[in-house]
């Protein structure tokens, strides 16, 4: 029986490798063996989300596998369009953090991941949801999604680096940002709050980095919340500095807590759409927001040889 076919959404805009020597690398791995593939190449991010369906689509009618080929953005969307389809899910990860590939063990370089889904395992794995689109990493309201806009512009100026990141991110602090008073209704447990930004993740390596438990991702299928609390410039940068260094569960001024839903609503009833950042990908959402497991798993083809790796590394 031949093997299945794969079918690549290779997002040009991701990365920092030229696109074409990312496809010929691709392409190299699976005619060596004769794989039959076909890669989408998306030129035009607005139709990312469009050609990951079409993806899907004839993954579906030919018994093959969706492969996304790019970063934590382009993961999310082309996993938003694969789950529940049946298909099976790989990736070829690039970009600036890459923290979905890093957590299962996937490497970044293109030639090595592409080679490894030959001869692939598939491992199910858990997808965070707020309202109706998937998060692989992360998902926020408040500071955070400003943060990455912010970013995004600083990177088309400067490029993409962890070094342009960073320089963004403290540009953002040192402007400022009014709290946002939210109420929360978390698994039943209805409060109220004021919050620079509240920040929800589904991936255990980036709970590790920042120095929190991962455990209740990992073992208890649940997703764990960061609540940050109004603070100065200074502590913020402070907080900022804890996390980066892996310390952030000894810092003051953050809430955590984990979930399997969580209902947010804006105490203000003028504040009825918010910004919502997913997997680094910023939109407008209307409230409620509801932040969730998803009902069903993604079935992530992994390597045979997986090692994912730590923060303890």
């Amino acid at each position: 029986m031949p093997a299945a076919p794969l079918y690549v959404v290779l997002n040009a805009g991701s990365g920092h490798e030229d696109t074409e020597t990312t496809s010929r690398a691709i392409a190299d791995v699976f005619n060596a063996v004769g794989r039959t593939h076909e890669i989408f190449r998306v030129d035009d991010p607005k139709q990312l989300g469009t050609v990951a369906q079409q993806a899907v689509a004839k993954a579906k009618q030919n018994s093959g596998s969706v492969v996304a080929a790019g970063g934590d953005g382009t993961l999310n969307t082309v996993a938003q369009a694969t789950l529940g389809s049946g298909c099976l899910f790989g990736v070829i990860p690039s970009g600036t953090f890459n923290y979905f590939g890093r957590t299962h063990g996937i490497s970044s370089d293109t030639s090595v991941a592409a080679r490894a889904l030959l001869t692939a395992r598939v491992q199910h794995v858990q997808v965070g949801m707020v309202n109706d689109r998937v998060f692989l990493v992360n998902a926020s309201i408040g500071l955070h999604p400003q943060l990455l806009e912010d970013r995004e512009e600083q990177k088309h100026r400067h490029g993409r680096s962890r070094l342009v990141a960073a320089w963004a991110a403290l540009v953002t602090i040192i402007r400022g940002y009014r709290p946002m008073l939210i109420k929360l209704d978390s698994d039943g447990r209805k409060h109220q709050l004021r919050t620079l930004t509240l920040f929800v993740v589904n991936n255990r390596l980036q709970l590790e980095q920042m120095g929190l438990e991962s455990e209740v991702v990992e073992q208890e299928g649940k997703l764990a919340a960061i609540v940050l609390g109004p603070v100065s410039k200074l502590s913020l940068l402070w907080l900022a500095l804890q996390g980066a260094l892996g310390r952030l569960r000894e810092a003051s001024g953050v809430q955590r807590f984990s979930l399997t839903k969580l209902v947010v609503t804006p105490a203000n009833r003028l504040g009825r759409r918010l910004k919502v950042a997913t997997d680094g990908e910023v939109t407008w959402m209307n409230a409620p927001i509801e932040f969730r497991v998803a009902p069903q798993p993604l079935l992530l083809l992994v390597p045979i040889d997986a090692e994912p790796e730590t923060a303890k590394r």
